[in-house]
């Protein structure tokens, strides 16, 4: 049975959050500055309507891992592989330097030798949550600079993991326990990380192939192997503890390899407009309950240190990441946007903090945890705008930086598809129109949500897209704004609207319709042409009767090819020599 008192905290955090990110909405402002204002607002720091919990906590671990999920899910290997490089030679220096300087600032402030380490260990990454949450947002994960961020990001992550680790150790004895406890972190997330390759190649797309058509299924099988994942993680430690192995992996890690699985197989984009909703709830709760766990007192203990150090090190971070995007070759937007994007201080600084707190002895004290959770929450809010507004900014200060524009630089590559034909959904008039399309265009796009469909179109030459058109991240990856000519076959309206909304003026939109008042309003939108089903079947019934009637051998000739049509398992039968057929 639901604990009340525990149902009412999820309650009031759900109404708060939507009224304030509605609000939020309203106002212009970006949705996480209200979610954590929400919690400031509920939690012991105002009101104190809600207090931590196991649920919420729970709920918000949960809320990491969708997003670190939902990350893993776009990162095609082949996409990033050229990116490797350049992210290690960005994000290991970048760490060193930004510890440097925290480690540098707390010094210079009242904080002991040993709390100035663990304060440079904390404020050196940045934030998972709130880049991609404003990447996935804007929509710009999949960018060049999105991509370095990202890349940047999931390094840290690693080290996190790996600091983590060496804390839960408690405080080491000798060099050789940290040694010890590093190897098997990396063995560990290596280890992982193969599991979730050759998963990728052998168990999944036997899986996916057999339940992509039923959609229900098809979204609690992925959710499952992302727990699956994350339940490996979490008891890692219970798991390795009969062979005498100490081990820690962090959930985050094991929901992002569950997640690179799956982005290998061509049903991941379909899968992301799926899983996003259920990943902005859980992110939702994450941010509200981020200043649930604190008093004010611990809090506002060193808040003016704070604000000082939130300041130096958001102007730290951007010059740091400036100077090594830009001593990557990267071109000055991409070096621009990527470097504004972070920032921020992550909320994995407060775990590290938190797990300083929670060792025997402690390495510092809650006041200590206040400061690093202040100075957080300061980058974080403040982050979000600079995010929010990057490429505003970018316009106004870049006479400034061209000096910095490098020779031959590293640019984002064009969009895969330009002046193509999208071809949503698989008919019979689709197939026909397809071998009329390809002698006028050199690029098309098949979008069905049929894996049979799919793999035969895919087979027949043609590029194809695995997933339902009224999700955003198709019309994205099939180019949507891009396309010269665009067919739709399918006759739910709120899939051609969409469609219309999207496309260019210059686009040339051919679309299907069931009924005559459908077809006026389709028109209405914009549509060059709208193809009504029964009005071309009662076209070619009077076509057959004429033949019947004045040339039987012609009206044989089409039956028998009818039948040929009708009885044929493939989808791209040879029709070619019917009357009507594919080269008439």
């Amino acid at each position: 049975m639901v604990d009340v008192g525990l149902a009412s905290d999820v309650a009031i955090i759900l109404v708060a959050a939507a009224v304030v990110g509605v609000l939020a909405v309203r106002l212009g402002q970006p949705t996480i500055i209200g979610y954590i204002l929400t919690g400031v607002v509920i939690g012991p720091v105002g009101f104190g309507l809600v207090e931590p919990s196991i649920i919420t906590e729970t709920m918000a671990e949960l809320g990491l891992a969708f997003l670190l999920f939902l990350l893993g899910i776009k990162m095609r290997i082949d996409d990033i592989r050229h990116l490797i490089a350049p992210i290690v030679k960005i994000s290991l220096p970048q760490m060193t330097a930004i510890g440097l300087v925290g480690f540098g600032l707390a010094i210079a402030l009242p904080f002991s030798f040993e709390e100035s380490i663990i304060i440079g260990l904390a404020v050196m990454y940045s934030s998972t949550a709130v880049v991609i949450k404003m990447l996935n947002d804007k929509g710009t994960a999949t960018s060049l600079h999105g991509k370095i961020d990202v890349g940047v990001l999931l390094v840290q992550d690693i080290v996190v993991v790996i600091i983590l680790a060496v804390l839960a150790a408690g405080r080491p004895e000798s060099a050789s326990d940290v040694a010890t406890t590093l190897a098997i972190v990396l063995v560990l997330v290596t280890a992982t990380t193969v599991a979730a390759i050759v998963a990728s190649r052998y168990v999944l797309p036997p899986l996916f192939r057999r339940i992509a058509d039923d959609t229900t299924l098809f979204f609690l099988v992925a959710i499952s192997w992302l727990f699956l994942f994350v339940l490996v993680s979490d008891q890692i430690d219970v798991l390795l503890a009969p062979f005498g192995i100490e081990a820690y992996l962090s959930v985050e890690m094991g929901a992002f390899l569950a997640g690179l699985a799956i982005a290998q197989l061509p049903y991941s984009k379909d899968l992301q407009g799926r899983v996003n909703p259920l990943t902005d709830l859980f992110v939702m709760i994450f941010f509200v309950s981020v200043a649930l766990d604190f008093e004010a007192s611990d809090l506002l203990a060193y808040w003016q240190e704070a604000i000082i150090v939130a300041v130096v090190l958001m102007v730290a971070k951007f010059v740091v990441f400036f100077t090594l995007l830009n001593w990557q070759r990267f071109d000055l937007e991409t070096t621009f946007l990527g470097s504004i994007n972070m920032i921020q201080v992550s909320e994995f600084g407060i775990v590290v903090a938190v797990a300083a707190v929670l060792t025997e002895p402690a390495f510092i004290g809650q006041a200590e945890l206040g400061f690093i959770t202040l100075v957080a929450l300061i980058t974080m809010s403040v982050s979000v705008y600079f995010i929010q507004y990057n490429q505003q900014l970018f316009e106004r200060v870049k006479p400034y930086l061209s000096k910095w524009e490098p020779y031959d630089p590293v640019t984002p590559a064009d969009k895969e598809y330009r002046d193509h034909v999208i071809v949503i959904g698989y008919d019979e008039i689709a197939r026909r129109a397809l071998r009329i399309l390809e002698k006028n265009y050199d690029e098309i796009v098949v979008v069905d949500r049929n894996v049979e469909h799919v793999e035969a179109i895919k087979n027949a030459g043609y590029k194809t897209l695995f997933g339902d058109f009224q999700h955003k991240k198709i019309r994205k990856e099939a180019g949507i704004k891009y396309a010269d000519f665009v067919f739709s076959s399918s006759v739910q309206m709120e899939v051609n609207e969409t469609l219309l909304n999207e496309t260019s003026a210059e686009t040339t939109v051919l679309v299907e319709a069931a009924t005559v008042e459908e077809a006026n309003r389709l028109y209405d939108l914009g549509a060059e042409y709208v193809i009504l089903a029964p009005q071309l079947g009662v076209k070619q019934f009077i076509e057959y009767l004429e033949a019947y009637f004045e040339d039987r051998s012609t009206f044989d000739r089409l039956i028998a090819a009818d039948m040929e049509l009708l009885t044929s398992g493939r989808l791209f039968p040879d029709i070619s020599k019917r009357p009507g057929g594919d080269d008439d």
